[in-house]
């Protein structure tokens, strides 16, 4: 996950008292839920720190720089209801902007992987974001955002569509059967978060956008689990940095 962090002067004292072990050292301006691959790469590169008062319970935030501005990063925030309990962290923390990113697997091809997809809406086939949203078929992100982020990446920018994913937290039950029924939905790819997360965003009014990256064909192709140059790293980073630097002036 990445976010931009705002902490005006009035909520100091109250964001002490919340949180129990937060730094008062100064907070990043983003963060984002993402696979363990692009904190690997940033840590080895030498772009990324650790922040130490970070509170989240078995997780950690690193800070890097991207677009100009310092964010953090949450690696392996895997699932619907660990990634809103981060984004829950986070949003309380000061939080502004969140994007997260997870990796996905392919349903309706457009192309080979590795690509990918912002998500525009998720099928809600998780618990999570029933417990903020009353139930629907789909969670829908804001469309604002999807317009300002589909703005920033229109050049040169790493092969990227927008569509519908589906979200799901049981993965060993993405039988044929389900499979084929998403794709007759027109849904792209299968991931394990954006549901909750938009839920949460609409029942929080909080800035979050999700990016899927098709990283495999869920076993029917040869082209599973091809990421990229350093585990997708790069094409992550080259997507990411313009979606923040516009998201963020919003």
């Amino acid at each position: 996950m990445f976010g931009w962090w705002s902490f005006p002067r009035r909520n100091s004292e109250l964001m002490k008292g919340l949180r129990r072990g937060l730094s008062s050292t100064r907070r990043p301006a983003c963060a984002s839920p993402c696979p363990g691959d692009l904190v690997r790469h940033l840590r080895r590169t030498g772009r990324a720190r650790p922040f130490g008062g970070w509170p989240c319970y078995h997780t950690e935030l690193d800070v890097f720089s991207l677009a100009g501005r310092e964010v953090g990063i949450v690696g392996r925030a895997v699932g619907a209801s660990f990634a809103v309990l981060v984004a829950e962290e986070l949003f309380a923390s000061g939080c502004r902007l969140l994007v997260s990113l997870t990796s996905a697997g392919q349903i309706v091809a457009a192309g080979e992987p590795p690509y990918f997809i912002i998500i525009e809406r998720a099928l809600r086939d998780e618990g999570t974001s029933y417990h903020y949203v009353p139930p629907s078929e789909y969670a829908t992100a804001c469309p604002h955002l999807l317009q300002v982020a589909k703005e920033a990446i229109k050049h040169g920018a790493p092969r990227t569509i927008a569509g519908a994913s589906w979200t799901t937290d049981a993965p060993f039950r993405e039988t044929s059967q389900a499979v084929q029924a998403a794709a007759d939905r027109g849904i792209l790819a299968v991931e394990m978060e954006a549901a909750a997360l938009y839920a949460f965003a609409a029942a929080t009014g909080s800035k979050v956008l999700c990016v899927a990256h098709v990283t495999n064909t869920m076993a029917q192709t040869g082209a599973d689990f091809e990421k990229g140059e350093d585990d997708g790293a790069v094409d992550a980073l080259a997507l990411l940095g313009p979606i923040v630097a516009a998201l963020a002036e919003e």
